[in-house]
């Protein structure tokens, strides 16, 4: 665990609503904390620097140190007394993912059933009756039974699938007693001990072969519940939805075949509810301005600043912008390990003041949708009910040489900064908010602002900034790779977000055949645009290409001479901007996105801009590209690679601007923010707030 670390109930929150604060301090004296309002969070000294508002507060402390730890590994319970009876028995499906150590599959009281690369074995009291000499495959499916009658216990592995050239079944008997009956763990032992990989159907046998207690994981699979003789339940959101013993590739859809995906996977690191006590609560004061904030602790040389959001009361809008904050995006990127913060990197971060707490030291804490498990598969789920070690002011993501390296929560600051700086007054909200309230919560403000990287979307968010758009709105898309994938999240079990990364798209995995629909809402997952909903219908622009975290600068087209948009530019010096800023050094970097009618930009769409001169590390995406030189649209995969800046007008008064670049943010505040980017998005907001 990190020395000094927390976390929130909730992310957002309005006037009269409270938020409980649960900390771990591993540093023995008392700590304090106080409120700051979170300005600037790149500490970057060639930058505006850490830029933090302290506020009084009414919970300033002292409080003491205590240690809250985590127990990651997730698992089945069923609280019952539960007994084998003479001449009964334990069966269970199961595939391993992990054949390192001996795991469990099933404890009954003092009984534990093990997989390990030897083959399964049975455990009584901590001694081992019985192991099959029958070597198991990871990711092969086995039955296992295990009969104790007249004192002898037989275990049976039985596999059902043919490996070719391994002997994968067999039997081992071994003498014992009736294990004492009690709680049945599925995935789990008594001392702590946790699985990788698949399990299914387990029961308990009575005498006759018949089951007397049975469990079917394809009932509830969007729960966190299970159903069988004795109801129990899941602990730390295992993977559900995802392919039984009995998946006959007939079917995708879980919905549709459920027992086809009976099964659950588990896994040793999951981590859903870190179930900290709260060691203090904050009530958002009456007045209190809308903005992004943030409980700071200190003790002896740490801090810890766990941010949250402030939205103006309900039903009422203080300022003509809002800023939408990406936070599904934050929370999909939730503890993402990079393994890239190395010596020179944490040198660069302790010269900045910036933060030293890394994800990749403390897996623990579990890693994002953007890592995978220790089976080698990827990580679907995402939970907010523990310590966020990337949403914090000052973390840096790349030791970049050409600026910050800040992506995420601190690179959004740019933005937020420099509407402070410039002098607009602006509320916030946040994409878990719009998708509870849908547009009606975006519905008094002129425009609203997205992020530098929107990338996470549900239904009910595209929905809100579809009809916001609708009826008039004016929407500011900053970022680049934005409205790509969809994600699911659970109305009965909160602060978790999936994604199954399928079929397309830049992916940190992929997900296996059949396991495209989510667990949580039974929604098809992957990109947007395989589900028709392009993230140029409703921005103009989508994801055309990656590089490292570069940038370069946009030259103006012959369209922005117009005078219906030639405003857009005014005061703009030279045909190029944005050669400049501490996102890589330049506006049009790391993703880019572009305009296509093909995909819904609409017709009346006006390419303003168009960056160039990016480096040789840049790609097109892979949903663009056919084979190695063929494309969707026909152009050469390097012409792919550009940013687009669009305008676009909609019904009923409202339009569209979009910069198509991730990095396009962090160069608002170059020269003490006297610079073309900037001017121009001072243009841009004038005009939309009018």
């Amino acid at each position: 665990m990190p020395p000094l670390s927390g976390y929130l109930d909730r992310i957002s929150a309005r006037p009269g609503e409270a938020i409980a604060v649960k900390v771990s301090s591993h540093l023995g004296e008392p700590y304090t904390a106080d409120l700051v309002r979170i300005i600037h969070a790149d500490p970057n000294p060639d930058g505006p620097g850490m830029k933090l508002e302290a506020l009084g507060s009414a919970f300033a402390g002292p409080y003491p140190s205590r240690v809250q730890r985590v127990t990651p590994g997730s698992y089945a319970v069923v609280k019952a007394a539960l007994a084998v009876p003479e001449g009964g028995a334990i069966r269970v499906r199961v595939q391993p993912g992990l054949l390192k150590a001996a795991q469990p599959v099933v404890s009954l009281g003092d009984a534990v059933l093990r997989v390990a690369a030897e083959g399964a074995r049975l455990e009584v009291a901590g001694a081992i009756v019985c192991a099959v000499a029958a070597p198991m495959l990871e990711r092969c499916w086995y039955e296992l039974t295990a009969t104790f009658k007249n004192g002898t216990a037989i275990l049976v592995q039985v596999a059902l699938q043919t490996s070719w050239g391994v002997a994968d079944s067999g039997e081992a008997s071994g003498a014992t007693g009736l294990p004492k009956g009690g709680t049945l763990l599925v995935a789990a032992d008594p001392a702590g001990g946790r699985f990788d990989g698949r399990i299914e159907d387990p029961a308990l046998l009575g005498g006759d072969g018949n089951a007397i207690a049975e469990w079917d994981f394809s009932a509830g699979i969007d729960t966190d519940t299970i159903s069988g003789t004795y109801p129990g339940r899941v602990v730390n959101m295992p993977t559900r939805g995802i392919r039984g013993s009995r998946w006959s590739g007939g079917e995708m859809d879980w919905k549709h075949a459920p027992r086809e995906y009976a099964a659950i996977h588990f896994h040793a690191d999951d981590l859903y509810d870190a179930l900290w006590d709260t060691d203090f609560t904050i009530t958002i004061p009456d007045g209190m301005r809308s903005g992004v904030y943030g409980v700071r602790l200190r003790v002896a040389g740490h801090e810890d600043i766990i941010p949250f959001y402030v939205l103006p009361p309900r039903g009422t809008v203080t300022a003509k912008i809002a800023f939408l904050a990406p936070t599904f995006t934050y929370q999909a990127y939730a503890n993402h390990a990079r393994f890239n913060f190395d010596a020179p990197f944490r040198e660069r971060a302790a010269a900045w003041g910036a933060r030293t707490v890394n994800p990749e030291d403390y897996p623990d804490l579990a890693w994002s949708t953007y890592n995978r498990h220790p089976d080698g598969t990827g990580i679907s789920l995402s939970s907010l009910r523990r310590p966020v070690l990337t949403l914090r002011p000052g973390f840096l993501t790349f030791n970049d040489q050409r600026g910050s390296g800040l992506r995420h929560f601190s690179a959004d600051s740019h933005l937020t900064d420099w509407l402070e700086a410039t002098g607009h007054a602006f509320d916030v909200v946040t994409d878990h908010d719009l998708h509870r309230e849908g547009a009606s919560l975006l519905a008094g403000y002129k425009v609203v602002l997205t992020g530098s990287h929107p990338e996470y979307h549900t239904p009910n968010t595209l929905d809100g900034l579809g009809d916001y758009i609708a009826e008039g709105g004016r929407l500011c898309y900053l970022g680049g790779n934005g409205f790509y994938w969809r994600i699911a999240v659970s109305d009965t079990i909160p602060d978790v977000l999936e994604v199954r990364r399928t079929e397309g798209g830049i992916r940190a995995w992929d997900a296996a055949p059949g396991e495209a629909y989510h667990q949580l809402d039974g929604g098809y997952g992957g990109l947007w645009r395989r589900l028709s909903r392009a993230p140029q219908k409703l921005a103009g622009v989508g994801f055309s290409s990656q590089g490292l975290f570069e940038g370069s600068h946009y030259r103006r087209l012959p369209a922005s001479y117009d005078p219906a948009v030639a405003w857009v530019f005014e005061g703009v010096k030279g045909e190029t901007l944005g050669g400049y800023g501490l996102s890589g050094g330049g506006a049009a970097g790391f993703e880019l996105d572009r305009a296509d009618l093909r995909l819904g930009s609409p017709p009346n769409i006006v390419i303003l801009a168009r960056s160039e001169a990016h480096q040789d590390h840049f790609v097109a995406v892979p949903e663009e590209l056919l084979s190695h030189v063929n494309t969707v649209t026909g152009e050469a995969p390097r012409d792919l690679i550009r940013a687009e800046i669009v305008y676009f007008d909609t019904a009923k008064g409202g339009a569209v601007f979009a910069t198509g670049s991730i990095t396009f943010c962090g160069s608002l505040s170059h020269d003490n923010y006297q610079n073309g980017v900037s001017r121009m998005m001072g243009n841009v907001v004038r005009r939309f707030t009018q």
